[in-house]
């Protein structure tokens, strides 16, 4: 639908009211069709709001220099790690690895580490998201 047709506020009403009925893989052709590859995620809920956002942004304009700034400003703090006491077992390779939290740092073998990313990165000798490697991210998202 060429979104120029009618006025811009009745042009996206009524593309919204379309993608309100479509599966999620139509959701992903239109996307595919209008903006390349589309994204990753399953959430039909998810990916009807970001077409229906990237429609208004192609029809009004998106974030001013000074929302997008104020936003970067006050982003959400990460969420907190694992409580110190807590002990982190991850197996790898066939070896069981063990991480004692304590206050502000991380103990692996006998070595303390500023961040899990470099208790990870110790294990497999690659960059790894360290939350994600010993499985806190799954459990970020669960509470």
């Amino acid at each position: 639908m060429d979104l120029t047709e009618k006025a811009p506020a009745d042009a996206v009403e009524a593309e919204i009211q379309r993608i309100e009925a479509m599966s999620l893989f139509e959701l992903r052709a239109l996307w595919a069709a209008r903006w390349g590859l589309p994204p990753r995620f399953r959430s039909v809920d998810l990916l009807r709001r970001l077409i229906a956002w990237r429609l208004q942004i192609e029809l009004f304009g998106g974030l001013d220099a000074e929302t997008r700034t104020l936003l970067r400003r006050s982003s959400m703090p990460p969420p907190p790690g694992p409580p110190p006491g807590s002990r982190l077992t991850r197996e790898y390779r066939g070896v069981l690895h063990h991480v004692d939290v304590a206050e502000h740092a991380f103990i692996y073998q006998g070595t303390r580490y500023a961040s899990l990313s470099a208790v990870a990165r110790k294990i497999t000798g690659v960059r790894w998201n360290g939350p994600r490697f010993f499985g806190l991210r799954d459990a970020e998202r669960a509470q």
